[in-house]
């Protein structure tokens, strides 16, 4: 059975009438608004079709602008997690930079240690004498006191007056010796008092310290012949050092007779400790 017509009008007055005033007006006129933008949609003539493309203009021109502070939000939030990212990735590329450093500073320690080790494993190989290597653990430098503790005592036949040495140059002789440390009274030391000769003259004297690098010539004959440049080597009297171990030369200031050591006792890591005493 078909609707009637006057069925179709006493539906539509039903929904204006079940509405208030004000939300009536709204539909009626959105339905006025739809009835016309379909009926101009139909019509072609330019005057329609112009005002047709300004108002499709408009439209999207105002949705781009509208939904620009959303894409901008969405590209500044992505902005601010790549920046994010690239700290985090700039972060672990630093400590992994660090970490290669501190790898390649113990390699080069290493190296540096090896080169030590295997240059008192030579010398003592081409010594007659009987060698002891010992790294210092503690150095003690002042204007009084210059000696060093080494990881070597009674555990390797270390004992009291053996001489100390760095490569072939003599620079103390061991004082003080535990079960595992020993003390070595540099020539340095203000207690040092050494028997040496000096070469080529053959004049003998005591080497005393002076608390620094260059102790002096003492006890010298009253007509010796030193000159700057001579050697000054261990004597062996007293039965104390085995004799012409390298000490030095003499640099002689302001008519002092000083020796300028071989070594630098400042730079020394290994030393090597002769096990044979003078007879």
């Amino acid at each position: 059975m078909d609707t009637s017509r006057e069925d179709v009008g006493i539906a539509i007055r039903s929904a204006l009438l079940d509405k208030g005033t004000k939300q009536k007006f709204s539909l009626f006129v959105l339905i006025i608004i739809s009835i016309t933008f379909i009926f101009l949609e139909t019509i072609e003539s330019k005057p329609i079709s112009y005002i047709r493309s300004f108002i499709k203009d408009t439209i999207y021109r105002g949705a781009l602008i509208a939904s620009a502070p959303s894409k901008g939000f969405g590209s500044m939030t992505n902005s601010i997690k790549n920046h994010i990212k690239l700290h985090d990735n700039y972060l672990q590329l630093k400590k992994e930079n660090s970490e290669l450093k501190n790898d390649i500073s113990k390699s080069d320690f290493l190296e540096l240690e090896n080169s030590q080790l295997r240059k008192l494993i030579e010398e003592q190989i081409a010594s007659d004498s009987n060698l002891v290597s010992a790294r210092i653990m503690l150095d003690k430098q002042s204007p009084y006191i210059n000696s060093f503790i080494v990881n070597a005592g009674s555990n390797k036949n270390i004992k009291n007056g053996m001489a100390v040495l760095d490569g072939k140059n003599f620079i103390g002789r061991i004082v003080d010796v535990n079960f595992f440390s020993s003390r070595v009274l540099l020539i340095s030391d203000l207690n040092s008092k050494i028997p040496v000769i000096i070469e080529p003259s053959a004049n003998q004297a005591i080497l005393s310290g002076r608390g620094n690098n260059r102790p002096t010539l003492d006890y010298l004959p009253k007509k010796h012949k030193i000159q700057d440049g001579d050697k000054v080597y261990t004597s062996g009297k007293e039965g104390i050092f085995s004799p012409g171990l390298p000490i030095g030369e003499v640099r002689i200031v302001d008519e002092i007779n000083e020796v300028l050591l071989f070594s630098d006792l400042n730079q020394i890591t290994f030393i090597n400790i002769n096990l044979k005493i003078a007879e």
